[in-house]
């Protein structure tokens, strides 16, 4: 019993290592259609083979820097190899955030929203 409740703490901890690792690996690539990119987050499958890397983009094209990320993928896996104390390191696959952008504009269409109504009161 004891063990199967390990299994999910252990894939989120690699997870959460990925996520810092891969962060610090990015900031290494010297691509131009990189802008400043954060890690939301990273999830890993059960079996570790692959892993979904989330982004958010402060400064850039999203789809070029996705792009950019995924052609640099093995690159980063290869940082990860000399970071990560596991027997596999996952085939990392980036896939911008959209979660950010979304809040900022339902945030902005809300203070639309009010602003109108204050006018009209």
């Amino acid at each position: 019993m004891r063990h199967k409740r390990t299994i999910p703490n252990r894939s989120f901890r690699v997870a959460d290592q990925i996520q810092r690792d891969v962060a610090e690996l990015i900031r290494e690539l010297k691509d131009p259609r990189i802008g400043l990119v954060t890690i939301n987050a990273v999830e890993v499958t059960p079996d570790y083979a692959h892993a979904q890397v989330f982004f958010s983009l402060l400064v850039g094209d999203p789809h070029e820097c996705e792009v950019a990320l995924n052609e640099a993928a093995g690159f980063v896996r290869n940082g990860l190899f000399k970071r990560l104390a596991i027997h596999t390191v996952p085939t990392l696959h980036f896939k911008f955030d959209q979660t950010t952008e979304r809040a900022l504009e339902l945030s902005s269409l809300i203070q639309k929203a009010n602003a109108t109504r204050a006018k009209e009161d």
